[in-house]
This record gives structure tokens, sequence and C-alpha cells, in this order.
């Protein structure tokens, strides 16, 4: 599982960051990648990185300003240009709007998608489920409807004790793999051994969440508690006046942001969504106001890509990194 950011700006293009789009690469674990907000040019970003606008299945719009959702169209049809087909649907979730959005400018500039697209209108709550993984939204506050996502990885299965099984003198091959499925199995000396006394702890699965334009609410620490990474939105930095700006245009700033991922117990925070102002000394000074509130905390650049590990189970059955 990976953060690749294709952009990291708010509000429009500058030299040094586009505006905002995410893709959370799930290859290992589904073959995937997820989009939050794509915002102009996301198309363009991609071709400067190694994914495949095919294996997008999912794509996330947390709101309707053009920043989030100006390179959904031209996305999409490129999409279709490289080869997706009827077997390769892609689903958005979105507030209400995002559809007639999307399907006004296919049906303007007589655009056809060689592949279906399914719209689904975010409803608080769970909005995708299924064996793998679990997406939760929640409202915002913004200037228009604005939802926030809490992405949760189901747990992994135990590993199987091999060491265990060859202390008690197991021979390895069939016999380990109906084991490591639970099974009871009689070997041939007679001993019959119970999958489940042979089966580690699970690992728990990961969990990230995006918090883009809003500005400070209950929900938002609902989502992000006690995830791998917390990705928010940092517009304006710490200073009074910076503050009232924030408060002013609906938006966030890092204090907020190192507040919520100290409150609420996060692993990593990585800030995004922010002014073209900041740029050399300016990002500097912001990252240093933040460590003092929140020290696991990254400034996102465009292109960077964030490994999110799986959590490693000790000996006595506590989770560490």
């Amino acid at each position: 599982m990976q953060l690749e950011f294709l952009g990291t700006g708010s509000g429009q293009p500058s030299k040094f960051r586009n505006v905002t789009s995410i893709a959370l690469r799930l290859l290992d674990e589904r073959n995937a990648v997820w989009l939050f907000d794509v915002g102009e040019a996301t198309q363009h970003q991609i071709l400067k990185t190694t994914l495949r606008p095919r294996k997008v299945e999912k794509i996330f719009i947390s709101h309707l300003h053009g920043d989030h959702i100006f390179g959904l169209p031209g996305f999409l049809s490129s999409r279709s240009f490289q080869g997706a087909n009827k077997n390769e649907p892609l689903t958005i979730y979105g507030p209400k709007g995002v559809e007639e959005f999307v399907e006004t400018s296919l049906r303007v500039s007589e655009t056809r998608l060689s592949y279906p697209v399914v719209y689904v209108e975010i409803q608080e709550g769970v909005i995708f489920e299924d064996s793998t993984f679990k997406v939760i939204a929640a409202k915002m506050r913004h200037r228009i409807t604005s939802w926030g996502f809490r992405v949760e990885e189901k747990d992994h299965p135990g590993e199987l004790l091999v060491e265990k099984l060859r202390d008690l003198n197991v021979p390895s091959g069939p016999v380990f793999g109906q084991l490591k499925a639970g099974k009871r199995v009689t070997l041939s000396d007679g001993r019959t051994l119970d999958g489940a006394d042979f089966i580690g702890e699970a690992q728990k699965g990961r969990v990230v969440t995006f918090i883009l334009d809003t500005r400070p609410n209950d929900n938002i620490a609902t989502l992000a508690y006690q995830a791998d990474v917390l990705v928010h939105e940092s517009t304006y930095g710490a200073s009074e006046e910076e503050a009232k700006m924030a408060k002013a245009h609906a938006h966030s700033t890092s204090v907020n942001a190192a507040n919520v991922a100290r409150c609420a117990h996060v692993d990593k925070l990585i800030l995004t969504h922010l002014s073209a102002r900041y740029i050399g000394p300016m990002v500097k000074s912001l990252i240093s106001d933040v460590r003092r509130i929140f020290p696991n905390t990254m400034v996102a650049r465009d292109l960077d890509i964030v490994d999110i590990p799986l959590r490693k189970v000790s000996e006595k059955g506590t989770k560490k990194k």
C-alpha cells in the first residue's frame, strides 16, 4: 500500500505544485488504484509516474470546487483512449452534482467512454465495503458540501507457525496447507492436530484518512482515530493572521492538522493542499512549527510516494511499527 501525491497545491496550479489529487496504490492488495480528487492536469501528472489509468477502479471526490474536479472529464476520456473496456468499470463516489458535472462535460464534448461509469452519491457512514476494504465518509465543514474519508483495510489472517510444527516433527507438505486453512488433520502416526492451534495472531489492517477542504470539526478526529496515515489539508500556516484567513475561507491551518493528529493518536501526518506561497524557507518554517506539536509530520510534494507498511505484532502481542 502506497500513497502517491499527484497534486499538493490549493486553488490553482503553480510552478511547484499542481492542484489536488492523491493516488492510493493498492497494487499488491487488489491490483488496483484509487484516486482521491482529480484536479486539473491530473492525467499529465500521471504521465510522470508508473500508474496506469486502467488500474484506477475507484475515484472519491471530496467536494465540487474546481481545483478538486476539473481534471475528471479529461482523465475519464484518456482512460478510454488507453483501452479500458466494458470489463473494466470505474466507480465515482462524490457529492450530489458530480454525475451531472461529468455527464454534461462528456455530452457537450461528444465524448463516448468505452467502459461503464457507476456513480455513488455519498451519504454519511460506510460507502463501500468488500472482503478486503471498507471506506467510511463523514461530512466536513466547507463553503459547499464536503466529505472526508477513512479507508480501512481488513485484518490479514495470521501466519502458519512453522517452527512450532517442526518442533512437533510434523512433515512439511500438504499438511501445512490444510492446517493453514484451519482444518483438523490426522497424521500418519495417529496424532490429530487442529489448525487453529498453529495460526499466529492476525495482522491488523492499515488505516488511511483523507481530510481535504474543511474547517476544523469533530468528524475529523473520528475519521482519523488511530490511523496509520492522516492526509490533511494545510492551506494556511501557524500565524494568528493565517488562522483568521483559514476561518474566513473555511479551511484549516497546519496547527489544526497537527492537533488532530496528536489527539486522534495517528502514526503519521502528511500535510497537503498548500498555498502557492509555501516554497523554500516557508515550507521549512511550516514543518518546524507543526513538528513541535506532532513530530512525525511531513509536507507532501508533487509526485512524492509514501509507503504504508503493515503493522507488526510483537511476541507479547502488542502492536508496534
